[in-house]
């Protein structure tokens, strides 16, 4: 079986709401153990550009506000169901989503 590293960089009053529907959908489950997730403080950068309808911020102005950094493991075959159920409750317009392919050790 394939794995992957999910992190998504979020606003820290979407983690709860996005965690819940992750683990609904049996995302977060790892073993007999269930909301496998970590979580960081960092610090994003970004300036929205001409044309953007930022969630925070100002069109052409850098900002710097603390986000979460959101970290799980998941099966390959459901990276789709993941991306759509970020989408859903995401704010921003592009969502930073990075998908890690993990090695595999066959005993």
């Amino acid at each position: 079986m394939n794995f992957l590293k999910v992190e998504i960089f979020i606003p820290e009053t979407f983690v709860v709401e996005l965690a819940n529907d992750l683990n609904e959908a049996d995302i977060l489950k790892e073993g007999c153990y269930d909301y496998a997730f970590s979580t960081m403080r960092v610090e994003g950068h970004w300036r929205p550009l001409e044309g953007a309808d930022p969630y925070d911020g100002d069109v052409g102005k850098v900002q710097v506000r603390e986000e979460i950094k959101m970290e799980f493991r998941i099966r390959e075959e459901d990276r789709e169901e993941v991306q759509r159920i970020i989408d859903r409750i995401h704010p921003y317009e592009v969502p930073v989503v990075n998908y890690i392919p993990l090695a595999s050790f066959d005993d």
